[in-house]
């Protein structure tokens, strides 16, 4: 990801809608992506990685 943050693509949780820019609060949005498409695909991003962690911490616990 480039350094320019406040060009980039984000993805605000609140409206589901992608942004390029700091348009909402910090609050609302995940990010930064490359592309409007990976934007688009946050959530899908967030799951996946979400039950990584969580099968990362499951093995670390046993």
């Amino acid at each position: 990801m480039a350094d320019d943050k406040e060009h980039a693509f984000w993805y605000n949780m609140r409206t589901g809608e992608v942004e390029h820019g700091f348009q909402s609060p910090s609050l609302d949005r995940v990010g930064p992506f490359a592309t409007r498409d990976e934007a688009v695909h946050a959530l899908e991003k967030l799951r996946a990685n979400s039950a990584k962690w969580s099968e990362d911490d499951a093995r670390d616990a046993r």
